[in-house]
C-alpha cells in the first residue's frame, strides 16, 4: 500500500495568530495534527512542540523499526512517545508563566500496508472516506460528546451549542495525559482526513464528503476544505491533513497507463 499525504492551515477570518500545527514524515507515513490552547502565542508554542517532538521521536522509532512492526509495539512507541512531548509541554507551561496553562489537542496517525494506527486527545478529529462513506472514527474528548453519550442533549442540540470548544482531555496540560489509540483497517482508495475543529465546527459532514468525493487532485481537495470553512465565517484557526490510501505509486500508476495496462 502506497500513500499520498497533503497537509494545509490556515488562520481562518478572525484570528490574527495561527495556534494549529500540522506535519508528516512521509517516508515513516507519520501524519501529526494539534491545536493549541492558552495565554498569549502559548497555545502555537503547545502545538508546535507536540508536532515537533513527535514527529522527531516517533518518526525515529519508525525509521528504525520498519514498516512491519506489530500494532502492538507501534501502539507502545506511540503512547511513550506522546507522554514525553506531554511532560515537556507541561515543564515548560510550569517553568515559564508566558506559557501558563498552555495545552493543545492532538491527532496522529501511522499508516501501514493494510492497517491505520490512529491516537487522538481532544477535540481534533479523524474521518474516514471509504467508497462514498464518509464516517468520523475518532471520539472527541469534550463535554459535548460526554453529555451526548448521556443521553442529554441531542446531536442537533450539540451543533449549536456554546460549550463547543470544551475539552476534557488535552495534551500538556497535566503531568500525565491518557493516548486514546485505536485501529483501522486500511483499504485501497480510502482517504483519511485529520482536522482542527475550525474546520468541523464551520463545514458540516456532508459538505465535507463532498468535496472529499470528487476526482480532483489532494492539494485542491485541502485548498477547498480551507476555502469552505472561510466561507462559512472562519471563526477559528483551519488544519487539514489528507492521507490517500493507493495500490500503487502514481508514478507507476502513470507508466501502466502509458503501457495500457
Amino acid at each position: 500500500m502506497n500513500y499520498e499525504f497533503c497537509i494545509r492551515t490556515d488562520p481562518g477570518l478572525a484570528r490574527e495568530n495561527n495556534e494549529d500545527s500540522v506535519t508528516f514524515d512521509e517516508p515513516v507515513r507519520l501524519a501529526i495534527l494539534a491545536d493549541g490552547m492558552g495565554g498569549y502565542n502559548a497555545g502555537e508554542i503547545a502545538s508546535g512542540m507536540a508536532t515537533t517532538f513527535i514527529k522527531s521521536e516517533l518518526g525515529r522509532w519508525l525509521s528504525q523499526a520498519g514498516r512491519h512492526a506489530n500494532a502492538r509495539e507501534v501502539r507502545r512507541a506511540m503512547e511513550i512517545c506522546v507522554d514525553n512531548a506531554n511532560r515537556s509541554i507541561f515543564n515548560a507551561a510550569n517553568s515559564n508563566p508566558q506559557y501558563s496553562g498552555m495545552g493543545t489537542t492532538l491527532v496522529l496517525g501511522v499508516f501501514q500496508d493494510g492497517r491505520a494506527m490512529l491516537g487522538h486527545i481532544g477535540d481534533s478529529r479523524c474521518y474516514r472516506l471509504r467508497e462514498g462513506e464518509f464516517v468520523q472514527i475518532t471520539k472527541d474528548h469534550s463535554l459535548l460528546q460526554e453529555q451526548m453519550d448521556a443521553g442529554l442533549i441531542t446531536p442537533e442540540q450539540a451543533a449549536t451549542s456554546s460549550n463547543k470548544n470544551l475539552v476534557t482531555r488535552a495534551l500538556g496540560v497535566e503531568d500525565a495525559v491518557l493516548l486514546e489509540v485505536n485501529e483501522h483497517k486500511v483499504e485501497p482508495g480510502d482517504i483519511y482526513l485529520m482536522c482542527s475543529d475550525g474546520l468541523s465546527d464551520m463545514v458540516d459532514d456532508e459538505g465535507i464528503a463532498k468535496i472529499l468525493g470528487t476526482d480532483a487532485p489532494l492539494e485542491q481537495k485541502v485548498a477547498q476544505l480551507i476555502d469552505a470553512a472561510n466561507a462559512n465565517g472562519g471563526r477559528d484557526n483551519i488544519s487539514v491533513l489528507l492521507a490517500q490510501a493507493n495500490t500503487e505509486s502514481k508514478k507507476r500508476g502513470l507508466i501502466s497507463r502509458l503501457l495500457g495496462k
